[in-house]
């Protein structure tokens, strides 16, 4: 006989989060997750659901009609995306420079796609003319990119670029914008992004569960005339059409809690600015990431592609990159994490994102992080990083 469990009141630690995510959650994002369920078809959340809509075309910038959060993680986004435009048959052109690109291959392959390549080192972005010469060579149907590698820290520059040349060879393009929405510079349509996908554990500070994604009318034309279904029912955006378009018709419980919580990390989106949220992002990121050079510590990603809500920062010489971490969750209830795939056991990688890129957690962390190396034996001025980010966090 199975005995009944005693299992105690939910006390997780209080962490403070600088990793690659989840971010710290606005408390009044946690507040708008206490307030009372409706159903997912009354007119009341009917109206919720609008406004996220119309929230969520503000953030990624784009006047797309089919703008939705997905219910469920990024990664669900990332597969409604891929997963519906990709049909079985199709190539998609994926990047070889970090770990999502590996994903987005797997995503395609699931799809039915055939994946090719374009090359770039763990740590550098594409260069257009490789792209370019990629698209000649293969002819995809899909080009699929990372803005934002959160494996490596580096942003994606150049968007446009990339976009013209897939457009000219007739491609489709998708993009991976979850370390990104909210956070750094995106224009989907500014841009000519076909399809783009986030989650909202990042540089938005709310709790996973509904993943943006947004798709222009060229992209939803692809999915709506597709020869043979999605794989995934539970993903098909010719049927999720159903719930988020003009109908309103049943397709599945959408996690009402969790939307309540996108709409309010959306409004304060919208009260801060989209450009001035960039803004505050990029100044809280450059404290940090003047305070690690001056430690004598270096960047994993050159200034150029540098990507301010996730940093990647080169472990020193003779210091263990597990050990720093577990000393910080132990010391300090902080998290940072460290490396994925050709680059674990290399680099740190320090979030700096939504709730958590203020200038007060950027100077807890850096005393903490200079604490835990110090601790390790390492070869690091601490004073001098720590007087770099004060100086640069004054100059606000």
């Amino acid at each position: 006989m199975v005995e009944k469990p005693d299992v105690g009141e939910l006390t997780p630690p209080d962490r403070t989060l600088m990793g690659p995510g989840p971010s710290e959650v606005h408390p009044r994002v946690l507040r708008a997750m206490s307030t009372p369920l409706v159903g997912h078809l009354d007119p009341s959340f009917i109206e919720v659901m609008n406004e996220v809509q119309d929230l969520l075309r503000y953030t990624f910038r784009t006047d797309n009609q089919w703008t939705i959060p997905v219910s469920g993680t990024g990664s669900a986004a990332m597969e409604a995306a891929i997963g519906n435009v990709v049909e079985p048959g199709d190539t998609m052109l994926v990047p070889t420079n970090g770990y999502f690109g590996g994903r987005m291959e797997e995503m395609a392959t699931r799809a039915g796609g055939e994946v090719v390549h374009v090359d770039a080192p763990w740590g550098e972005p594409l260069d257009p003319a490789d792209v370019a010469a990629a698209m000649d060579e293969h002819q995809p149907d899909v080009f699929g990119f990372v803005h934002a590698e959160t494996s490596t820290g580096v942003l994606q520059p150049e968007v446009s670029e990339l976009t013209s040349v897939a457009h000219d060879h007739d491609a489709l393009v998708i993009a991976d914008t979850v370390t990104s929405l909210g956070g750094v510079e995106l224009k989907v349509d500014d841009w000519d992004i076909d399809v783009a996908y986030s989650g909202p554990q990042k540089c938005l500070s709310c709790p996973p569960g509904a993943a943006p994604l947004t798709l222009n009318d060229r992209a939803m034309d692809k999915v709506l005339s597709r020869d043979e279904e999605a794989r995934s029912w539970y993903l098909d955006l010719s049927l999720l059409e159903g719930y988020w378009g003009d109908d309103r018709s049943y397709h599945h419980t959408a996690p009402i809690t969790n939307v309540y919580a996108l709409r309010e990390a959306l409004r304060l989106v919208a009260e801060e600015g989209i450009e001035d949220r960039w803004e505050r992002h990029r100044e809280n990121a450059s404290a940090l990431k003047a305070g690690v050079e001056a430690m004598g510590m270096e960047m994993n990603a050159a200034d150029d592609y540098w990507l301010p809500s996730l940093n990647a920062v080169r472990v020193p010489d003779g210091v263990t990159d597990t050990d720093v971490t577990s000393y910080l969750l132990d010391q300090y209830d902080l998290e940072i994490a460290t490396g994925l795939g050709d680059l674990e056991g290399d680099i740190f990688r320090i979030g700096c994102m939504g709730y958590s890129s203020r200038a007060e957690t950027v100077s807890y962390l850096m005393a903490a992080l200079g604490d835990a190396l110090d601790e390790q034996g390492a070869d690091v001025d601490v004073e001098a990083g720590l007087a770099a980010t004060a100086e640069r966090l004054g100059e606000r």
